[in-house]
């Protein structure tokens, strides 16, 4: 029998704790929250002290009465959830859920690694009722948001709506993109580029000023290009000054969650759930080959870039040992503004498990995901890339064209991994010849080009998450549901994986706009999150933030239920009429997107499918057409649209063309910007048009 009980989240946290402490612990999983807010009602008295109505979270009875009997029978109980709000939260309702006449230990680790699992129970410690009240205080302000502004818009706009505190920011910042990309009026600017050559090499560079123009001259129009291009006097240009530098690249340090989300956005196309589920994943254990159960992350939810003394020496002697002591950085952690710092910065829990020696225990995903993490957090120790840069200005009759070329000195870093970006990849390395003052350079080719400026983009996931979090909004592992929560209520979609508001996101916008101007606002939201933080370092009562916010809040809900009016939102003709009763059909919207529905709704309930048609004939029956479908997990392929008489299926788009090599048909495929036509037979390809 076990003296000891243990109780964590999961199962699989269970199952890798359970192998590293013995016979003597029992471990068992609560899965997650057994008590919450009741979901028939706000749960909150507002005139007693805002005091929380706890209840049993429904189905978790026969595992909260089964968890009483293994307390009873225990020594000690020992509660070893996460290392976060959330998990002290778990842990503290669990403990006044099975009542008091158990001894309770709380152990933290942030990671699930034998060593630091034995060690954490060596030293447990009392319950941080701060950190409990932190997030008592979150759980409540956004009970009191959603379930006093969401009942409002249910009766005047439309049912199923909801409104929260982060995702109604989120939603604002989508919205307020939109409404400057449609407002925004393009400019005209021209650029002159130029090839030239010394000896046999070639290199490029632009018009940058007139000789005696201080600053760098504008090209606004075509008459201002002209002008410039006519006081070139033939293809001779001298060299006028060459400056040469040295220039450091430094390492991006290791992932925060944020961080990771971005990244992993950008390299894998991961959406952030997906990324958080796959670290969970790789934080709570993989069966590693005569090692056992191992967690090779550390806790993946954290706003800090820390990494301990005893995983940095470790580094350092791996780099120096793998690439040499060249390549070895030793520089001071970033402390980041307004982040908790509570746990260490996501790395590998050894840099000594390398990817490659993982990949036989890892799925694909965990693999991608992993050798990312390990990239970055190996990255961060290792030395500057140097480029040697060089700038030279090229001068004919005081027209001056300036080229910047630079050329890798020494790798350092980059030899393992470059950090992502979302915008535009710069042009190809501009090798520059050795020159010298008064050096003759000749012109091949000087081109005029004509530019429109182009409004901002949309959002990404990868950059709402950074604009989220540099804003102050919300918490690492607030972004992930955020996101999905205002593309399940139909607020925004996705086009091109950027958002995209709908019409019913921009009308629940305007009226929390209008009504609750402090829910939208970017520096109130920000300032709620930093009173959060003073509760768990204990410099503020949550009664007292709370009755703060809801002696504000309250009259605004009083106002918007008298006076927001009622938004009809009107069905959008389909075109065609229904085939049962004759009435027109029209679009509606539901939990999977819009359908197509009788308006003779409910006399007749009849409903179909929106078919998109892309023009192709069904490569395999020829007599239907291909059709774009999506799958259960939202997914587009392409099938016939005489299915189920025809099984034609295709995740790549048919382009209506048969391959020249073998005469299979050929589809469009699609990696990041890069389209290009392939057979779906043989490897014949060409670049799309």
């Amino acid at each position: 029998m076990a003296d000891n009980l243990v109780i964590v989240e999961s199962p699989a946290k269970a199952k890798t704790i359970g192998k590293y402490l013995g016979k003597r612990y029992k471990v068992v999983a609560s899965m997650g929250h057994v008590r919450d807010l009741p979901r028939s009602q706000t749960g909150i008295d507002v005139e007693n002290n805002y005091e929380p109505k706890y209840i049993t979270i429904r189905g978790k009875g026969p595992l909260l009465t089964q968890l009483k009997r293994d307390a009873k029978k225990a020594k000690k109980v020992f509660l070893a959830s996460d290392p976060d709000r959330e998990g002290e939260a778990i842990a503290w309702h669990l403990a006044t859920a099975l009542g008091e006449n158990n001894e309770y230990h709380r152990v933290v680790f942030n990671e699930i690694t034998k060593e630091a699992v034995k060690e954490s129970f060596k030293h447990p410690r009392e319950m941080d009722i701060q950190l409990v009240d932190a997030q008592q205080a979150r759980r409540m302000l956004d009970r009191l948001v959603g379930y006093n502004i969401s009942p409002v818009l249910w009766k005047k706009v439309k049912k199923g709506l909801s409104a929260g505190r982060v995702q109604s920011v989120a939603l604002k910042l989508i919205i307020d993109r939109e409404n400057e990309i449609r407002n925004f009026k393009p400019e005209e600017y021209w650029s002159i580029e130029g090839t030239f050559k010394y000896k046999r090499s070639k290199f490029t560079g632009k018009f940058y000023k007139l000789k005696e123009d201080k600053q760098k001259t504008k090209l606004p129009n075509k008459e201002t290009v002209d002008k410039i291009l006519s006081k070139l006097s033939g293809d001779s240009f001298i060299v006028d000054s060459i400056e040469k530098k040295e220039k450091l690249r430094y390492p991006a340090y290791p992932f925060t969650t944020s961080t990771l989300q971005q990244e992993a956005a950008r390299k894998l196309n991961f959406r952030a759930r997906k990324t958080m589920m796959l670290a969970q994943q790789l934080y709570e254990g993989i069966d590693i080959k005569k090692q056992g159960t191992i967690g090779l992350i550390t806790y993946m939810r954290t706003d800090s870039t820390r990494i301990s003394p005893v995983a940095k020496e470790e580094g350092f002697n791996f780099i120096e040992k793998e690439y040499g002591k060249d390549y070895v950085l030793r520089r001071k952690d970033k402390k980041t503004e307004g982040a908790q710092d509570a746990h260490e910065a996501v790395r590998p829990t050894s840099i000594l498990r390398t990817p490659e020696e993982m990949k036989p225990y890892l799925t694909r995903d965990q693999y991608r995901l992993y050798k990312l993490i390990w990239d970055r957090y190996t990255a961060s120790m290792m030395a500057p890339a140097v480029f040697d840069t060089v700038r030279v200005d090229l001068n004919n009759n005081d027209v001056i064209f300036r080229s910047n070329g630079q050329t890798l000195k020494f790798n350092g870093f980059l030899r393992v991994y470059e950090e992502g970006t979302d915008e535009k990849e710069e042009d190809k390395e501009n090798r520059i010849p050795e020159l010298s003052e008064n050096d003759e350079v000749k012109s091949e080719q000087i081109d005029p080009k004509q530019h429109f400026t182009q409004p901002p983009p949309r959002y990404t996931e990868a950059r709402l998450v950074k604009t989220l979090e540099e804003s102050g909004i919300g918490r690492p592992s607030t972004y992930a549901p955020t996101i999905e929560t205002i593309q399940k209520r139909n607020y925004v979609k996705l086009d091109q994986r950027r958002f995209v508001p709908t019409e019913l996101g921009e009308i629940v916008n305007e009226q929390v706009t209008e009504y609750f101007p402090d829910i939208i606002d970017v520096a109130f939201t920000k300032e709620m999150e930093e009173q959060l933080d003073e509760i768990a370092e204990g410099k503020k009562g949550w009664v007292e933030v709370i009755d703060q916010f809801y002696k504000g809040f309250s009259p605004q809900v009083e106002k918007a239920e008298s006076e927001m009016e009622k938004i009809e939102i009107k069905d959008e003709p389909a075109g065609i009429d229904c085939e049962k009763c004759g009435s027109p059909m029209v679009y509606k919207m539901g939990r999977y997107g819009k359908f197509m529905a009788c308006s003779n709704f409910p006399e007749c309930r009849n409903t179909k499918p929106i078919v998109k048609k892309i023009g192709v004939s069904c490569p395999k029956c020829e007599e239907g057409e291909v059709i774009e479908r999506k799958s259960k997990k939202g997914r587009i392929f392409y099938g016939c649209d005489k299915y189920p008489d025809c099984d034609f299926v295709s995740w790549d788009k048919p382009i209506g063309r048969d391959c020249p090599k073998c005469e299979h048909y050929l589809v469009e495929t699609r990696k990041g910007k890069n389209v290009k036509v392939k057979c779906s037979n043989c490897d014949y390809e060409e670049d799309a048009s």
